[in-house]
């Protein structure tokens, strides 16, 4: 049997309609531009944004629908402080760990979409890690567990 050069067209055209719906186990919130690491929490694996500067700080994750289930973002400090955190225009629930320099956890809570109130790091924290609520839980990760940063610990 033959192809035509039509039919293969109209193979190639299908397949690049649908390829998109194959392949990936979930979809992801990743958008190009922005900067993305792989990090480990206690062993478990996340890709996260990392976000650094005032302005990607403010927006975080405001307006977004969802997050994949292995992902998050992480904000960035210049030295260790009191964090201080909202979900104003936030739709995704929420959990958040606190990090001391050293990437230990030193707070952990969960945020609630949309709500105006500050939440404060219990303690001096140089990093945040917001990911889908629930998801320290599941993974049995508690305060004083270590996150690997790569390239962001000062040892």
């Amino acid at each position: 049997m033959r192809i035509s050069s039509r039919q293969r067209l109209v193979v190639f055209i299908i397949f690049f309609l649908l390829a998109p719906f194959f392949g990936q186990p979930e979809a992801t919130s990743q958008e190009p531009g922005k900067n993305f690491m792989k990090i480990t929490v206690k062993g478990n694996k996340l890709t996260v944004e990392v976000v650094k500067t005032e302005q990607e700080k403010a927006k975080g994750l405001m307006f977004r629908e969802k997050m994949g289930k292995d992902e998050g973002m992480l904000f960035v400090y210049e030295k260790e402080e009191l964090l201080s955190f909202w979900m104003k225009n936030t739709r995704i629930p929420l959990s958040i760990a606190f990090l001391d320099k050293s990437g230990k956890i030193v707070d952990l809570q969960d945020m609630v979409p949309f709500s105006l109130q500050t939440r404060t790091s219990a303690l001096p924290a140089q990093f945040a890690l917001e990911v889908n609520q629930g998801w320290f839980e599941e993974h049995g990760i508690s305060v004083g567990d270590s996150v690997k940063l790569p390239g962001l610990i000062k040892k």
